[in-house]
């Protein structure tokens, strides 16, 4: 079958759109523009700004190059070379066009150096560092985290809901929307999605990611330096601010003062804030309540540990995002033993992979019972709920069933708050998990137990070491 220069393209986008879902084929692949040399050995795909390139380099090179150089050969050619470039203003590209058949083809080339398809690295996370259609803005995001890179579940599919709103509907409803989970959850993930997304859009605007303690130092900056014009112009002119783990603004007044102008200044323009933490905003301590208040005003949406369909698709993602791949069986072993977070599940599956490579085998449920026997062993001494309920109750000769009651007199609801306590301290189980253990409670009222019982142990021996025997008890 033979095959013609200006066939080339237009056969990938078919290709592609059949094994693209549809929503990233239309935002991403349709739009773009491709010259290919008259003799095929050049494809030069034409990318309009330089964060879509860096997006398209990352996540859709591979499989354009794939694609293309699977064309080639099914008609008999030999190899071709890709290359991702910055396509020209209409003005020089209408230039180049009226010079001569092949010259659009040199103009867009020469634009950016290209590679063998043989040699094509496959996609990988890739940094944003300045948003060049925002004038050189540091935006400060990552553009390997996206929503496509995100997978979904029930434990964060209305988070992900409320931040795909925002990054389409900036300024309107879930103004601030605060996002709030254990460690390893996926909020920064969340985070920069949002900021991927908007700037897919909208390339000239104006987003920064930062963490609360990058804020903390540039506000102690502002005031070694006297520079705070400087600051006010970096953080009040913003589209979407996106910061993480606000809980670190605890005891900081000076930070709390600036980040609420900060906040009030955005609002009233119209930007959005996103925010993350590791509790509730009613939940964050030593904060000032006004601010605290702002932090209630919009949407507040928690992130739960993965359930464990979750967990497998997350599993076989990452792995083939490494360039491997990793057996359903395999990845329902893996996500049955490590079920705190995804950071956990992500180091169980570089240790396997590493585990394979090293040893020249193929994954399989031995080669990752091998590979995370010091985890599995850890897994398996694993205190569980249910035994910390038992231990409690006999040790303040209460019924075991009482710790699911509703009874609320001191006798029962005092070795609750201490089960409850033990039981954050001792497992992986978040807020909701052990709230639902013992007799479907909200979140809330564990967190109350656990801070209640964590002050007091401070202030009073005598409990200090009954938790102390309980634990030595627990921990055998």
């Amino acid at each position: 079958m033979q095959l013609e220069a200006p066939q080339l393209w237009p056969r990938c986008l078919a290709v592609l759109a059949q094994e693209l879902p549809e929503q990233q084929f239309v935002t991403w692949i349709k739009p773009l523009q491709a010259v290919v040399s008259p003799d095929l050995s050049k494809l030069t795909v034409l990318v309009a700004n330089r964060f879509k390139l860096d997006w398209v380099r990352a996540q859709y090179a591979g499989k354009i190059a794939a694609t293309a150089e699977k064309l080639c050969r099914e008609a008999g050619g030999a190899s071709i070379a890709l290359e991702l470039a910055l396509a020209p203003r209409e003005s020089q590209a209408k230039s180049s066009i009226s010079s001569g058949p092949n010259s659009s083809f040199v103009a867009a080339s020469s634009i950016v150096q290209g590679q063998n398809i043989g040699d094509f690295p496959p996609p990988g996370p890739a940094l944003l560092t300045e948003d060049e259609g925002a004038g050189g803005f540091k935006s400060r995001i990552n553009t390997a985290l996206s929503f496509d890179t995100l997978v979904e579940g029930s434990a964060n599919r209305m988070a992900r809901a409320a931040a795909l709103h925002v990054a389409s509907n900036l300024g309107n409803l879930y103004n601030p929307l605060f996002i709030y989970g254990g460690v390893g959850l996926g909020k920064t993930h969340l985070l920069h999605a949002v900021g991927n997304q908007l700037l897919a859009a909208k390339p000239d605007a104006k987003v920064l990611y930062t963490h609360a303690e990058q804020f903390v130092s540039d506000v102690v900056r502002a005031y070694q330096r006297k520079t705070f014009d400087e600051f006010k112009a970096r953080y009040h002119q913003l589209d979407l601010l996106l910061i993480d783990d606000v809980q670190f603004f605890a005891n900081k007044d000076r930070t709390q003062e600036e980040f609420f102008n900060a906040f009030e200044a955005l609002l009233a323009k119209k930007s959005h804030i996103v925010m993350t933490s590791d509790t509730y905003p009613k939940g964050l301590t030593d904060m000032h309540e006004r601010l605290v208040s702002r932090f209630d005003s919009g949407l507040s949406v928690a992130i739960e540990p993965p359930e464990l369909e979750m967990r497998v698709a997350i599993l076989i993602n990452k792995a083939i995002s490494e360039g491997s791949s990793m057996p359903e069986d395999v990845a329902f072993f893996v996500a049955k033993n490590v079920r705190s977070n995804v950071r956990e599940l992500e180091g169980a599956l570089r240790k396997i992979l590493a585990y394979s490579r090293f040893n020249q085998k193929e994954i399989s449920i031995q080669l990752a019972r091998e590979a995370l026997r010091d985890l599995l062993s850890i897994q398996n001494r694993q205190i569980g709920v249910e035994n910390i309920q038992k231990t409690v109750a006999d040790f303040y000769k209460i019924k075991v069933a009482d710790m699911y009651s509703k009874k609320r007199p001191a006798s029962i609801a005092r070795p609750r708050q201490i089960a409850m306590y033990l039981a954050k301290e001792l497992t992986q189980k978040s807020l909701p998990e052990i709230g639902e253990l013992f007799g479907g409670r909200d979140h809330t009222t564990v967190l109350h137990a656990v801070r209640k019982i964590g002050t007091e142990r401070q202030q009073f021996s005598e409990l200090n070491q009954q938790l102390h025997v309980l634990e030595q008890t627990l921990k055998g």
